[in-house]
């Protein structure tokens, strides 16, 4: 069951990383602002397709390796959990300083042909923008907190009930393979890790409703369609997630107050099932919005002039990302911005409240355990 949860995994970061640079909107190569009109420059896209070549057989190599080594070898899950995250590690930072690579050679070549001496850089504005966007209610992630506090009700009348030992960890197979004793923090920790979260979820569509909607003045259009659907099914992405998280810690508290009330092939399925759900959620969410203003738009890539001109261009913010990936922006109220190299969005070092809303939750996460 490891071995299978591990090879998905590893399968959806490897596919996530080849296709990235391909849905990524086309203003930002690698991290780099560049002009509408430069996007299919040749030696851009050749930059994308070694990069898409590179992290192919990075993937082959990871899974097939991963696999054999499953099959020849005599394995413990153990052995299997921690080596697939390994490769999962691997993969992940070899991507990344691919990443970084392709990032110095895109500024070497901006610098070079001097794009942005070319044209004029404005901001764009559009007011009525706001009406347009479609993005679901923060007060919806509030919801699944009435079943927590329920949950949590019900494990303070159930409490005298419990053994001296409660089960704190559960194995692959749905058994119980770790334990703590008894106490009231032992026992609401499931419920109370899962109310951080849901909070979490509702400040981060909370302070993302609330942030800036740039939009591109080189392509209209295409930008502004791209940034509403990412907020919209951002905002729908989070709040399934943040249901099938409910669930999850749900399943596992009930079966925690009711020995044996949950069937074991149920505590199995129920966490792939998680798994699978919130993969193939990315790659929705990932097609959803990279299928505008991207490579895969299959469109005119600028909007021009009756004199078939480029107007204008969006202005170069590439002072504000730090290695095209870490936003740090003072003069920008925005908790949260797109991203510039992925799907989703990244918070503005910048602005104090980025860190209340997502380091201090994770912080009381890993920190509540601990009192286990």
């Amino acid at each position: 069951m490891e071995f299978i949860i591990m090879l998905i995994t590893i399968l959806f970061v490897s596919v996530f990383q080849i296709f990235i640079p391909f849905f990524v909107k086309r203003s930002v190569v690698f991290g780099v602002t560049i002009p509408y009109e430069q996007a299919k420059h040749p030696q851009i896209m050749q930059y994308k397709k070694r990069y898409a070549a590179i992290t192919s057989i990075i993937a082959l190599i990871s899974i097939g390796g991963f696999f054999l080594w499953n099959q020849v070898g005599a394995v413990d899950e153990r052995q299997l959990a921690l080596t697939g995250m390994m490769l999962l590690i691997c993969t992940i930072l070899i991507g990344f300083l691919l990443y970084l690579y392709f990032h110095t050679k895109m500024f070497q070549l901006k610098n070079k042909q001097n794009w942005f001496g070319k044209v004029k850089q404005v901001h764009y504005t559009e007011l009525s923008i706001r009406s347009k966007d479609e993005m679901l209610s923060s007060i919806v992630h509030l919801i699944p907190v009435v079943i927590s506090v329920g949950i949590i009700f019900l494990t303070a009348i159930s409490y005298d009930q419990l053994p001296g030992k409660i089960p704190t960890h559960w194995g692959p197979d749905g058994i119980a393979d770790a334990f703590s004793d008894k106490s009231w923090i032992v026992a609401l920790n499931l419920p109370l890790v899962l109310i951080i979260m849901q909070l979490m979820f509702f400040f981060i569509n909370y302070f993302t409703k609330r942030s800036g909607i740039k939009i591109n003045a080189g392509n209209v259009t295409s930008s502004k369609l791209r940034q509403l659907r990412l907020r919209k099914y951002t905002s729908w992405f989070l709040f399934i997630v943040n249901i099938l998280i409910t669930l999850l810690f749900s399943v596992l508290q009930l079966n925690l107050l009711y020995e044996n009330i949950i069937n074991q092939l149920v505590l199995i399925i129920v966490p792939i099932g998680f798994l699978v759900i919130v993969l193939a959620g990315s790659i929705w969410l990932a097609i959803k919005v990279g299928s505008v203003d991207s490579d895969f738009e299959g469109k005119n890539i600028i909007d021009v002039t009756q004199s078939g001109h480029l107007q204008v261009e969006g202005v170069d913010e590439d002072q504000y990302w730090k290695a095209g990936v870490f936003y740090f922006n003072r003069n920008d109220s925005s908790v949260f911005v797109e991203k510039r190299f992925g799907i989703g969005y990244t918070i503005n070092f910048a602005n104090p409240i980025a860190y209340l809303v997502i380091v201090v939750p994770v912080v009381l996460m890993i920190i509540v355990p601990f009192f286990l």
